[in-house]
């Protein structure tokens, strides 16, 4: 992708002003759906297949947020990260922990989206929240550099919709202080993958069938 290098704030002078930017579906049919998509995801996949030990607690207080984005091209995907990154500013842990930002309109190619993770980043380091906030991403067609397409080991990372994770820093760096052997979790995780029966797979990842 051409824009690889570009920062943010070249991209939104260089953007179509033409392009009408909504940032959620108000609630339609179409967020609902999306939504019950990813929180089944989340239930069956990420704390179901025990994936992400940390996930369950924010997860079960309700502290966590899924927002779907109506964004149609980088810009106004770029802009729902600032927006979430400033609504966690705004609120504090013991209010909203961590934010799930799906992008179900745009970069279902994997590899435009792992371009624009890098922009993102640049995002946050260009708006004073490098090292407050960390961005993970899952994609429907994830794959881990090094792999094929068909490793089952990119089944760790594949959502039904491409997710933005927005991390608090601290807390990550708690978690991870206070979880033993967590440098063995990624393995764990392949092994969990490696032994899904096919029915499995198609139930876990319907959405790759």
């Amino acid at each position: 992708m051409a824009i690889f290098a570009l920062s943010w704030r070249t991209i939104a002078t260089m953007a179509n002003k033409g392009i009408e930017a909504v940032n959620d579906f108000k609630g339609d049919d179409v967020t609902k759906n999306v939504e019950e998509k990813i929180n089944a995801w989340l239930e069956d996949v990420v704390i179901g297949l025990q994936l992400c030990p940390f996930a369950l607690k924010p997860i079960r207080e309700a502290r966590h947020r899924v927002f779907v984005s109506h964004a149609e091209d980088e810009l106004t995907a770029l802009e729902a990260i600032q927006s979430e990154c400033q609504r966690l500013d705004n609120m504090s842990v013991e209010q909203l922990e961590t934010t799930l930002l799906v992008l179900p309109k745009i970069m279902q190619d994997f590899y435009d989206f792992n371009d624009f993770l890098a922009i993102a980043n640049n995002l946050l380091i260009e708006s004073g929240w490098e090292g407050v906030y960390q961005l993970a991403s899952f994609h429907p067609r994830y794959q881990f550099a090094g792999t094929e397409s068909a490793d089952l080991e990119n089944l760790t990372n594949a959502a039904p919709f491409p997710v933005v994770h927005i991390l608090r820093e601290d807390s990550l760096e708690q978690a991870i202080s206070a979880y033993p052997d967590v440098d063995e979790i990624p393995l764990r995780n392949i092994i969990r993958m490696q032994g899904l029966s096919n029915e499995q797979q198609k139930r876990l990842f319907s959405f790759l069938f």
